[in-house]
């Protein structure tokens, strides 16, 4: 059967139509710069990609072209096929333990989590909302990024501040990436034949997440309230001292806000290195000499390796070490010494290997540890969702 696989963010719209439960792909697209008159709605027709420039002014017309378009292209012949729609939800926070089937009140339930999520959670409501519009007979499925995540203990995702703040307004960590976390950690456990393995999940793109997974189960991860915390990434800071937005609010005439917007935009590989927010241009200036860019790598490998030597201590021990999303399936440089980091837990890369992409070890045989390349796929896990909670 037929599952959409949704992913809405404030300008725009990612999709994947996929065959289940074989999880194969049968197209894909997106819609950029929704709101504009020079919008772009891009689909795969036959493995080429078909582009569209034209005014899209919300969501509701980018839903309209989408399933228009799988239609005009014989993608499906009618939108009676398509059994489910699964939607990415950022942030579930305490009430969402699990997907839902998405109701009037789970809309609701999603949108009184904003104030944790203002960026995200609206623009992912937008595009339920539309969906819900344009196929109002088809089972609807939220799934959300924190869920996985909710198996944390209170030592992990509580902050040591007021507990009030806690009872009160829900400050605590909840953690992200979640399905990209979950799917990768299953298949580490599957490669590694053991349902009960200690597995790091290092989940590196623009955005950026560690996650600690202990017998199938999220203990630890590295983002916090918001995807703020952690590890240094694209253009966020990671981790800082919280007095550095007193103290730059008062030398630059800036409000918290403006600097939170900085350590949010303009910080991390960007910030460090004044080049770029890309990890290959980073990359080609630390081969190049340039010091700000061989700075900027070597800050965020050592944030990396502090939460892996971080997690093996929690979890008592470790069984494998896998990178996935944009840059850790795609930048061997950055794999190779992130395990060099940590190669006190009895890892040795294996350079062949490492320089390969797709699904591979990349340790040597001996290694007590193994590293893996794990391509992630979250919308498979949405999909996958979806067919349960549909109970198809």
């Amino acid at each position: 059967m037929k599952i959409m696989a949704v992913n809405a963010g404030s300008s725009s719209l990612k999709f994947q139509l996929l065959e289940m439960p074989e999880e194969k792909v049968i197209t894909s697209g997106l819609v950029e710069r929704i709101g504009y008159d020079n919008a772009v709605f891009t689909i795969k027709v036959n493995g080429e990609k078909v582009t569209v420039t034209q005014e899209i002014l919300d969501h509701k017309v980018a839903v309209h072209l989408v399933v228009e378009g799988l239609i005009k292209h014989h993608i499906i012949s009618s939108l009676d096929e398509i059994k489910g729609v699964g939607h990415r939800v950022v942030q579930g926070g305490e009430i969402f333990k699990t997907s839902a089937v998405i109701t009037d009140k789970v809309v609701e339930q999603i949108r009184s989590l904003n104030d944790l999520a203002p960026l995200h959670n609206p623009a992912n409501i937008t595009g339920i909302e539309a969906f819900r519009k344009a196929l109002p007979e088809v089972v609807q499925v939220a799934v959300f990024d924190t869920t996985f995540h909710q198996t944390m203990s209170e030592d992990a995702y509580l902050y040591a501040a007021p507990y009030e703040w806690y009872k009160n307004y829900g400050v605590r960590k909840y953690g992200f990436h979640g399905t990209s976390h979950q799917y990768v950690s299953e298949r580490a456990t599957k490669l590694l034949n053991n349902p009960e393995a200690k597995v790091i999940v290092c989940h590196l793109g623009n955005g950026a997440s560690l996650c600690a997974v202990k017998a199938g189960k999220s203990v630890d991860t590295s983002m916090g309230l918001t995807p703020l915390e952690g590890i240094p990434m694209g253009t966020r800071s990671g981790n800082v001292d919280p007095a550095v937005l007193m103290l730059i609010a008062a030398k630059e005439n800036k409000t918290y806000a403006e600097v939170l917007d900085d350590l949010n935009k303009r910080s991390g590989y960007l910030g460090v290195s004044g080049i770029s927010n890309d990890s290959r241009d980073i990359v080609e200036g630390m081969n190049k000499g340039d010091y700000r860019a061989t700075l900027a790598h070597k800050i965020q490998v050592k944030r990396i390796a502090d939460y892996i030597g971080s997690y093996y201590v929690y979890m008592g021990g470790l069984d494998a070490i896998c990178f996935t999303a944009g840059i850790g399936e795609n930048a061997p440089e950055i794999r190779r010494d992130v395990l060099n980091a940590v190669k006190v837990l009895g890892i040795t890369v294996d350079p062949v290997q490492n320089q390969l992409r797709g699904e591979r070890e990349i340790t040597t045989k001996d290694s007590k540890v193994k590293g893996f390349i794990i391509p992630t796929n979250e919308e498979v896990m949405i999909a996958r969702e979806t067919i349960r909670l549909g109970k198809f």
